[in-house]
């Protein structure tokens, strides 16, 4: 089994090629991790609705600016289309640590507002990415890219991040700036991890770890903390807090991953096998490698020769390297739940379960 023992200061990850390899269908890895009954069962979009109602319109009176080209550009990806995944996970976590801590329910303004910092710095981020990896589409529309050209873009996501550390600094705590200015130090460093690559199997599979820890959890991870340190001053909460939000964010991306190779462009809102076409190695071929050995060059190659492409994917796609990454998934997603299991029982609690499930079931 996997030891997550670690501490928010460290970061360790399973040592996922000494797994004994399991031979299961998706859907049985799936469906095998229910933990909470039909009677328990929380809607977390339910639930959360109350605190997220005008999220967009909120964000966009961040963003005011005299440039209209600016505004529109900024606004784009506002416009109430997205999941808000971030931002309905850290409002369950608000209240889930709220209620432990003296039974209140009612989020803070001071944790809406990281939930609005939360969705923006991702939101900066997707632009950004979307400028580095010269993507055309995202969440089912062109990028700003495509539309404004890369250096409109560049300057958008700027000013969304500033108009995010504008509203960092309105709350007025020093804990809580330190914490979520980390997100952006992470995200800067697992862009250039993704930059890189090992050749041993098992430091190549913790460094794909680490750069999806520093990507995509580290947000969800430190914005969970701080929600947890405005609401409870206990540490060890603030530990449940941050360790839920890292295991579900990394399953997230996992899950993510292995989308690129199952899911349509047209359900995925974005071109499947993306991530290869970039030159990536993730969950699913560093798993088919161990079938496929002869896939190692064109992992070191980052799969540029003609062809590589189309073969990875078909070795990919022959190979268990999906179930494997689906049930690394649903293993970290088990530790989620471990994690909030701790605080007291809720409804929220119970949502923040069940959105354990919903990331290893979602199809897009």
């Amino acid at each position: 089994m996997c030891h997550f023992t670690q501490r928010s200061s460290t970061l360790s990850f399973p040592k996922t090629f000494n797994v004994r390899f399991h031979h299961t269908s998706i859907s049985h890895l799936c469906s095998c991790s229910k933990t909470v009954s039909d009677e328990k069962y929380q809607d977390p979009f339910q639930l959360g609705r109350k605190d997220l109602k005008n999220l967009y319109e909120d964000i966009k009176k961040e963003l005011l600016v005299s440039a209209a080209e600016l505004k529109e550009m900024c606004d784009y990806y506002f416009d109430g289309k997205g999941k808000a995944f971030r931002p309905m996970i850290v409002v369950l976590m608000a209240r889930a640590c709220n209620i432990h801590h003296n039974n209140s329910r009612e989020v803070q303004a001071s944790q809406r507002s990281v939930a609005i910092i939360a969705e923006m710095i991702h939101t900066a981020s997707l632009v950004h990415d979307d400028v580095i990896d010269d993507a055309n589409s995202r969440r089912g529309k062109m990028t700003v890219n495509q539309i404004w050209g890369e250096r409109k873009a560049v300057l958008a996501g700027d000013f969304i991040l500033s108009a995010a550390s504008v509203a960092l600094a309105r709350i007025g705590n020093t804990t809580i700036i330190s914490v979520l200015t980390q997100v952006i130090e992470d995200l800067v460093r697992g862009e250039f991890l993704q930059l890189g690559s090992k050749e041993n199997e098992n430091e190549r599979f913790a460094h794909y770890l680490e750069k999806t820890f520093k990507k995509t959890a580290s947000l969800i991870a430190n914005s969970c903390k701080a929600v947890s340190i405005l609401g409870c001053p206990d540490p060890k909460v603030h530990e449940i807090a941050y360790q839920y939000g890292k295991n579900v964010g990394i399953a997230f991306q996992l899950i993510d991953d292995v989308l690129d190779f199952t899911s349509c462009d047209n359900r995925l809102g974005k071109p499947t096998a993306a991530d290869l076409k970039l030159g990536l190695a993730t969950g699913p071929v560093l798993f088919a490698c161990r079938q496929f050995p002869e896939m190692n060059a064109m992992i070191m190659r980052r799969f540029s020769k003609p062809g590589d492409v189309e073969r990875a994917r078909k070795y990919v796609l022959q190979s268990d390297g999906v179930q494997q990454t689906t049930y690394l998934a649903q293993r970290y997603c088990h530790e989620a739940t471990r994690e909030i299991s701790k605080l007291r029982p809720s409804p929220e609690r119970e949502a923040l379960i069940q959105l354990t499930e919903m990331v290893l079931m979602r199809d897009k």
